[in-house]
């Protein structure tokens, strides 16, 4: 059984995927309709999800600015609500990463990969009764390469040429060749819309398992199940509420109270403490997620490399990882890849704390006086007391770190990728690719270490379009040693998402991709009363 016929019996088991669902994904796997039929009874039999119930999730990562508009979607709260009431073409296999299908049932691309043919999956009604057709795709992908949408998957959309529709099939030209075009569509960004959310990007109107109620950015969101679903392995509960609880000590109350059945970014510190509770199951995945000091590149001090480096050698990532995250993470190494990852560049030698390097590359700079960094506990868990750390680590260095508090309220707005130097966070991406292209292309609109090196893209775009994988790890090697000792990025750890929830949730999956079981929490599990 391959990894993705083990998913498919995952999803029977906590998800209850239909006989005909599983059996048709099963056998255009390549399983055989005997052995196809044995993996679905026996996963079936394993567990049943029950229908009904209000699902609350206290959330951190909301904010007063939030929008409704998919390609302006930038908060964790805004990224799991998105999921709820809507669905991209493509989506990422949990265990794996690899593409699987959603609102396109399938794929060819050319020889050259340059050209890809997706099928559009028929019978899909939005949540207003219109059905879904191939205008509507072509609608969304193209409003989200217009630079006027201001889209967080702009980045990933440059490198389209052409979209067009042909009969009932989505064809994309690309400036080049890309293996990886299926995961790209996977963007949280890409929620497909009637008319592609032109005549109304608020209107949150989608295919997803949810519809709508209501909405307060910074506050909550509700939402009902919708009962024309074109799928029947999501949407368990009856209805969600999704609660802004920015406060950790709130969110930690609120679930051990049983006010709300899930919290996320659960802080490494507290989770001794809630273990205690025996209403409380603590819900640990390792990923691609990173915790990121990021410097401007384009901006003095910082504008200097030495400086840059001294900085990054003035990071202790092994107590980073000890006292930040409680050893639910591994240490990084200056850029954002990890062994999760197809195609990760091995043989990188693991930058350590050197207090003597440091300071050597700090006197180089010839930089004084302090260094202002921002810091909020919206950046990541514990990102306050981290800075702190490295306030105390860089001192040995004989560099001063000025650490200043930010309110976590508009924090993604007024300090991430505006103020010089700040604490901030990723959740990785599905591909190498189009992790560097949303934050380390020159042309990226979230590029927020201001790397803008013409030789750095060039490996970028040769590294998309080479098919020889050996090849492209090579290109993808170079390019995380640039990223490591010549960009703005200090990484020093990939954490685990670190969630709870009551033991009254039952389903949930772990998914590599990205934090709250990649943004699906709310449509995977259900209540068990």
């Amino acid at each position: 059984m391959n990894d993705y016929t083990k998913y498919l019996a995952s999803r029977v088991t906590s998800g209850g995927l239909s006989r005909r669902e599983f059996m048709g994904r099963a056998m255009a796997a390549g399983v055989t309709l005997a052995l196809a039929d044995k993996l679905f009874t026996e996963s079936a039999m394993a567990a049943e999800p029950k229908r009904g119930g209000h699902l609350k999730l206290g959330l951190e990562g909301g904010a007063a600015t939030d929008s409704k508009d998919p390609a302006k979607f930038l908060s964790q709260v805004m990224f799991c609500i998105g999921r709820c009431w809507g669905d991209m073409l493509v989506e990422s296999h949990p265990l794996t990463g690899a593409a699987v299908p959603a609102l396109a049932e399938s794929w060819e691309p050319s020889k050259d990969a340059a050209t890809w043919t997706f099928k559009i999956r028929k019978g899909v009604k939005f949540h207003n009764g219109k059905e879904l057709t191939i205008d509507d795709v072509v609608a969304t992908l193209k409003r989200h390469t217009d630079t006027k949408s201001e889209s967080g998957a702009l980045g990933v959309m440059k490198s389209i040429k052409d979209i067009k529709a042909d009969g009932g099939n989505l064809v994309l030209t690309l400036t080049e060749g890309n293996a990886d075009m299926p995961l790209l569509l996977t963007d949280y960004h890409l929620v497909i819309q009637p008319n592609g959310g032109y005549d109304d990007p608020l209107a949150s109107i989608g295919t997803g398992p949810y519809k709508m109620v209501s909405f307060e950015p910074g506050v909550r969101a509700t939402l009902e199940r919708n009962k024309d679903d074109w799928r029947t392995d999501r949407g368990f509960v009856d209805s969600v509420e999704i609660i802004c609880m920015n406060d950790a000590t709130a969110r930690i109350a609120a679930l051990s109270s049983g006010q709300v059945h899930y919290i996320n970014r659960v802080d490494p510190k507290t989770v001794d403490l809630l273990k205690r509770a025996p209403t409380v199951e603590i819900l640990s995945t390792a990923g691609r997620g990173h915790y990121v000091f990021i410097m401007h590149c384009d901006k003095a001090p910082f504008d200097n490399n030495d400086l840059r480096l001294a900085l990054k050698y003035a990071m202790d990532r092994e107590t980073m990882v000890k006292k930040i995250l409680g050893g639910y993470g591994k240490v990084g190494n200056d850029f954002p890849i990890n062994s999760t990852y197809a195609l990760f560049p091995e043989g990188i030698e693991q930058r350590t704390y050197d207090p003597d390097k440091a300071s050597f590359h700090y006197k180089k700079s010839g930089h004084s006086g302090s260094v202002l960094l921002r810091t909020s506990e919206v950046a990541f868990p514990g990102a306050v007391d981290a800075a702190v750390l490295y306030q105390e680590s860089c001192k040995k260095a004989g560099i001063t770190i000025e650490v200043k508090r930010e309110p976590g309220d508009g924090y993604w707005t007024n300090v991430w990728n505006v103020q010089p130097f700040s604490t901030s966070y990723w959740g990785g991406r599905p591909t190498q690719d189009q992790m560097y292209s949303t934050a380390y292309l020159s042309t990226a609109d979230w590029n927020d270490t201001r790397f803008k090196r013409p030789d750095f893209d060039k490996l970028l775009l040769q590294a998309r379009s080479e098919l020889d994988e050996a090849k492209r790890k090579e290109l993808y090697r170079a390019m995380a040693m640039m990223v490591r000792d010549e960009g703005g990025v200090i990484l020093p750890m990939f954490n685990d998402f670190v969630n709870a929830s009551t033991k009254q949730v039952k389903g949930y999956v772990h998914d590599i991709g990205n934090d709250m079981s990649n943004g699906y929490v709310a449509t995977r599990v259900w209540l068990d009363a």
